[in-house]
């Protein structure tokens, strides 16, 4: 296994991923849930990352051309999706556990945008197109295995901060969150822009 490939592969994923600013928005979304359903969304957000991600690495050029999707068609459809979470964690429409699934939470915004969105599928997209033999497609597997390691163990752990911060602080938190997943929203939004005028005007 190509050691120094694993490791460009793990930090550029982690970076990505971002598991400490993942914290505040699982914390939002599943702060009214019982500790045992917020334990069973992580691990089900991080099982739906991994299975999207290698889908993805395995066949994502493939599905895309046969599809007929551009890759910042995809990142803004990802935008949208975070839009509207954004807008719930804004209005407080999500603060009532009885409206809301945790395998529902789980798969969308948690395992899809938010842990294999746009930036993690790219990138591994790339990084398999540059993959020369078995060993650096180890190498590649492995590290998304562990970026999605340790990205469950810092949801898994985030329990104790909810006793910490009680009821109250849920509440703030889950407006700082919405607020902060509303600004990747749109910067995913623009990007997808930025990067369909630039395929444009390159192409045209």
């Amino acid at each position: 296994m190509d050691v120094k490939l694993f490791g460009e592969v793990f930090v550029t994923l982690l970076v990505i991923v971002d598991p400490p600013g993942m914290m505040p928005i699982f914390l939002a979304l599943t702060g009214p849930l019982s500790a045992r359903d917020r334990n069973r969304a992580a691990w089900q957000a991080v099982a739906l990352a991994l299975g999207v991600i290698v889908i993805f690495a395995v066949a994502g050029p493939t599905l895309l051309d046969y599809l007929h999707v551009d890759l910042p068609a995809l990142q803004a459809a990802g935008g949208l999706l975070l839009v509207l979470v954004a807008l719930e964690l804004l209005t407080g429409k999500s603060d009532d556990p009885s409206q809301q699934a945790t395998s529902n939470i789980a798969l969308v915004p948690l395992g899809t945008p938010l842990l294999a969105g746009p930036g993690a599928i790219v990138a591994t997209m790339l990084f398999m197109q540059q993959a020369d033999g078995a060993a650096d497609v180890t190498a590649i597997a492995a590290a998304i295995l562990a970026v999605l390691l340790a990205v469950w163990v810092v949801l898994r752990f985030s329990g104790g901060i909810v006793k910490v911060l009680r009821p109250g602080g849920i509440e703030v938190l889950t407006r700082i969150a919405g607020l902060l997943l509303a600004a990747i929203a749109v910067q995913l939004i623009a990007d997808a822009v930025a990067a369909f005028v630039h395929q444009y005007t390159a192409g045209g």
